[in-house]
Formats: C-alpha cells, sequence, structure tokens
C-alpha cells in the first residue's frame, strides 16, 4: 500500500515520527506541496494523509487508485467529500485528539494576560529588578483567577475541559451553547447575557455559518471594558478588524489569540500593532503528547478501514 503525506511538517518533527504509518504501507512524506504540485505527487497513491491540504476535483483528477482520505485534523472543510464520494474514495477524520491541549494552552493564555510572566521574566534578565529599591517591583499588574467569571463559548469536549479547570480556579463558569447540555458547575445562558456578565470570553466552538464573524464590533460592545477576550477555536470566528478597534478604543481589556483567518499571519495582519493582545502560531494543538496521539488515530483509522470497519467517515 502506497501512502502518501501531502503536508507532513504540519505534524511531523524530530520528536513525532510516521513509523505508525510505515507499518502499514510505503509512506512518501512531502512536507508542504503546493496546490499546483498536488496531483502529480499523490498519482499513484492508495492512501492520502493530509492536515490542510486542498483535495478537490483539480488535485484528486490523476489518482485512479485512491481509496482513502486520511485526515490529521477534526475539520475536514479542505475536503471535497461530495467529489470523494462519487469516485469511491473514503475520507477520515481524526477527533478528540487535542482536548487536554487547547485547555491547557487556553489557560496558558488567560494565566500570561493576568499575571504577565513573561513581561516579568524580561524585566529580571534586562537587569531591571538588579535596580528595584523594593524587593517586589509593581511595575505590571497582577490578578486573581479567583471569583472571575468565566464565559465559555461552545460546550462541547474542549469547552467542557475548560470549565473543568476554571473550577480548580474557584472562578464562577457560564456558558452559551446551541443546544442544552447538563455540565455540573455550569450555568448556560444566552449570548448576550455571557458577553455582558463574562470577565473572560474563550471560544470553543466550531466555524460554521452560525459561528462565522459571530465576535464583530456590535459583541465586542456587549462586553465588558476590562473583559479579556480568548480565541483558540477558529479566525473565522471573529472579525479582526474589529477586535482590533475593540482593543484600540477601550471597548474590551485585552485579548488573546492563538488563531487567524489567514495563517500563517499576514504581513499587513492588523492584529500586530493592537494594545494588550498577546498571539501565539496556532499551536494550542500541538504538543508533542497530542501529536503522538493524534499519529495513533490516523493510523488505526486506515487499518481499520482496510479490515473493513472503518471509523471515523465523514462521506
Amino acid at each position: 500500500m502506497k501512502i502518501v503525506l501531502t503536508d507532513a511538517q504540519t505534524v511531523v518533527d524530530d520528536l513525532v515520527g510516521t513509523d505508525l504509518l510505515r507499518e502499514l504501507g510505503d509512506v512518501t512524506e512531502h512536507g508542504l506541496l503546493a496546490y499546483e504540485e498536488v496531483a502529480e505527487a499523490i498519482a499513484d497513491a492508495d492512501v492520502v494523509v493530509c492536515n490542510k491540504t486542498l483535495l478537490d476535483s483539480h488535485t484528486l483528477r490523476l489518482a485512479k487508485k485512491l481509496k482513502y482520505i486520511g485526515l490529521f485534523a477534526t475539520g475536514y472543510n479542505n475536503i471535497d467529500t461530495a467529489y470523494c464520494r462519487s469516485r469511491g474514495i473514503a475520507v477520515c477524520n481524526a477527533g478528540s485528539y487535542s482536548t487536554n491541549a487547547v485547555a491547557q494552552h487556553t489557560f496558558a493564555l488567560i494565566l500570561e494576560a493576568f499575571n504577565n510572566t513573561a513581561r516579568y521574566n524580561s524585566y529580571v534578565h534586562e537587569g531591571r529588578w538588579k535596580r528595584s529599591p523594593t524587593f517586589s517591583p509593581f511595575v505590571y499588574p497582577l490578578n486573581e483567577l479567583a471569583g472571575k467569571t468565566l464565559g465559555i463559548v461552545g460546550l462541547g469536549a474542549i469547552g467542557k475541559a475548560v470549565a473543568k479547570i476554571a473550577d480548580a480556579f474557584e472562578m464562577r463558569v457560564i456558558a452559551y451553547s446551541r443546544s442544552k447540555k447538563d455540565v455540573a458547575g455550569v450555568e448556560q445562558m444566552s449570548l448576550d447575557e455571557l458577553l455582558a456578565q463574562s470577565d473572560i470570553v474563550t471560544v470553543h466552538c466550531p466555524l460554521n455559518d452560525d459561528s462565522k464573524e459571530m465576535f464583530d464590533a456590535a459583541a465586542f460592545a456587549k462586553m465588558k471594558k476590562t473583559a479579556l477576550f480568548v480565541n483558540t477555536a477558529r479566525g473565522g470566528v471573529m472579525v479582526e478588524h474589529d477586535l482590533y478597534s475593540a482593543l484600540e478604543g477601550g471597548v474590551i481589556g485585552g485579548a488573546c489569540i492563538d488563531v487567524l483567518s489567514v495563517e500563517p499571519m499576514e504581513e499587513d495582519c492588523i492584529l500586530m500593532s493592537a494594545k494588550n493582545c498577546i498571539m501565539t502560531p496556532h499551536i494550542a494543538w500541538a504538543p508533542v503528547e497530542t501529536r503522538q496521539r493524534l499519529m495513533g488515530i490516523v493510523a488505526d483509522n486506515i487499518k481499520s478501514f482496510f479490515e473493513g470497519r472503518p471509523k471515523n467517515m465523514v462521506n
């Protein structure tokens, strides 16, 4: 079986390899193929595994042997599933591999905003503590999470994991979800109520027609002026120019962002110059253990499919 990876560098590195896939067949790794390179690269593949590669009627046109597409991701909007169905190509995704990782990163961002750890580290390494007249220089503000209200938008697996961590910090947890869910210690309410009451708003919903650009100027205007906005979900759930304006105009207090509408970040991304904005490059999902788990899920999906018991099929 010939297995071709079209964007291996989005998952694989020196710490996470493809040994599990190599147990199943002959693996060819391409670091990151351009759109026009894909068709020829997968022409003789039985299996294609990708993360964000666009697989449509153009890139799949030469893949006459292709039986299976596996995703290093839960989302599959980069795959033309209808075209694959017409060609008899199975498409399988990987779900629930990054729940703990994203919840952990969410709080890494929140704690950075509340504790200013990186800024204090720089303060020390710049030699400024040596010159401080006091043993505890209050250069940057520090705030407790205990007693603060955390508003979670999207109460799936990640949202529930975030709620569990918030409970350990003795926070009040409220949530907005399209469907009513019974989660201990979490009060569910309308989005408008959540925005008005939250000290921190954190987004954990999928990107779809309902959530696209839901965080716009009107939404930010409903939040507390001191509120922190956290997005580790998808860049498309927010309007970046509106977030910039909200930060610059003091409409909200700050933001922590791991995702953008266009990734990698564009040269002229407006959020680069926004004040009180902490940004990381879409790495919430990417701890070593998480990527190892993901590789195991992808390999198991392939094995199960060819043994006649497919898992996680989306088409």
